[in-house]
C-alpha cells in the first residue's frame, strides 16, 4: 500500500493546515485542509481507491467548495476592503 492511500495520513494533513490557519488568517489554508480532510474520511470509507490523481482532484475541489462556503458564511466585513485612491507609481 502507497502512502497515498493511508487515510490517516490525509487527515493528519488537514489537522497540520487547519492548525497552520490559525497562524496565517485568511480562509486559504482552512479550505485546504477541509479538502483534504475529506479525502482521508473518503478513503476511510472506503469510497475513494488508489488513484492519487483521483484524490488530489477530490482534495482540490473539496477545499474550494469549502473556500467558498466558508466566504459565503463568514464573509467579508463591512469596511473590510481596502479602496485605493492613488497609485504607488502617481506623483
Amino acid at each position: 500500500m502507497m502512502w497515498w492511500q493511508e487515510a490517516w495520513i490525509w487527515i493528519a494533513a488537514g489537522v497540520v493546515l487547519g492548525a497552520a490557519e490559525m497562524l496565517i488568517p485568511g480562509f486559504v489554508l482552512l479550505g485546504t485542509a477541509i479538502g483534504i480532510a475529506l479525502v482521508g474520511v473518503l478513503i476511510w470509507l472506503g469510497v475513494l481507491g488508489g488513484s492519487l490523481p483521483l484524490m488530489l482532484l477530490v482534495a482540490a475541489l473539496g477545499g474550494l467548495l469549502a473556500w467558498a462556503i466558508l466566504r459565503r458564511v463568514v464573509g467579508v466585513r463591512p469596511g473590510q476592503v481596502k479602496l485605493w485612491d492613488r497609485d504607488i507609481n502617481d506623483n
